[in-house]
């Protein structure tokens, strides 16, 4: 993990008590919950450790094709390659996201940011234990086309600053900012559980990804936050790797090899008897 986020965690934390006490002057709000929130905390911490044990297998790996560059475009561009970075650090950041969210074996690794029933800045905290492995091939175009290590690692950390203040119901829309950023409003829309939300906005700076490849929702109704099947517990490790046992579970009533390989790759909510729906599906059931 980039020292940019470590410095920031007491920023992270004051700005977490000031909406604490901002949400408990709005009954509008759902706020916080004392139990929900120490598992976000709880996680947020886990996935510092990890993270920092993960750099030592994606370090190599994007300074290994960092070697083996194609095209030098910090050498050509020179500071202006910082702009170009963070755009191209986005469109990675946008695949990665879409992924782990149409694939069930990369969701089962992704879940865990969905499953409070809340909305807060210490969501943001709930992060994941397993997508620092999974994550560091999707940026893996980056030292190809010339950045170094240290520059991507800069722009992923960026992107996940950026990202903190996102988890908030105390910003309502941003005007102009709507059609090209992404906004609180947009991300509330990314963690809503409501049918017509479900796989939307997974931009992390921008949102034109999300306009440009079919992705894209505005807040027009009221966000119910969590899974389509939420959890009932509050234990950090049981959260991390609910879905995994989940898998397992659809894994040994699989009739056919076929189906096996459904239960891992195919979206989440796909099932071989159709008992289950996925988000595409649901979707397309509202819409006749």
């Amino acid at each position: 993990m980039s020292n940019l986020v470590l410095y920031s965690i007491p920023a992270f934390v004051a700005l977490v008590l000031i909406e604490l006490a901002w949400s408990r002057r709005r009954p509008d709000v759902k706020g916080y919950e004392t139990r929900d929130t120490f598992a976000s905390l709880s996680m947020g911490l886990l996935n510092v450790g990890v993270s920092a044990g993960a750099k030592f297998l994606s370090i190599p790996f994007y300074i290994v094709l960092y070697e083996h560059r194609v095209v030098d475009l910090v050498a050509i561009l020179g500071p202006w390659s910082w702009a170009l970075l963070v755009i191209l650090e986005d469109h990675s950041y946008y695949w990665f996201h879409r992924v782990h969210h149409e694939v069930r074996l990369f969701w089962a690794c992704h879940v865990n940011h969905h499953s409070s029933q809340h909305y807060n800045l210490s969501t943001a905290l709930r992060q994941p234990l397993l997508t620092p492995f999974t994550g560091p091939v999707f940026w893996a175009p980056l030292p190809l086309l010339g950045f170094p290590p240290w520059m991507v690692l800069t722009a992923q950390a960026t992107s996940l600053l950026y990202q903190f203040w996102l988890h908030t119901e105390a910003v309502d829309k941003l005007g102009v900012l709507e059609e090209f950023m992404n906004t609180p409003s947009h991300h509330r829309v990314h963690h809503g559980k409501n049918v017509r939300y479900l796989d939307k906005n997974h931009g992390g700076i921008f949102i034109i990804w999300d306009r440009l490849f079919g992705t894209f929702a505005r807040e027009t109704e009221p966000v119910r936050y969590g899974l389509t099947t939420d959890i009932t517990t509050f234990n950090p490790l049981r959260i991390g790797f609910h879905d995994f046992a989940a898998i397992r579970r659809d894994l040994a009533h699989a009739p056919t090899f076929g189906a096996k390989l459904g239960y891992l790759f195919a979206p989440p909510g796909w099932s071989h008897d159709g008992s289950t729906q996925t988000a595409t599906e649901l979707q397309r059931q509202r819409d006749r």
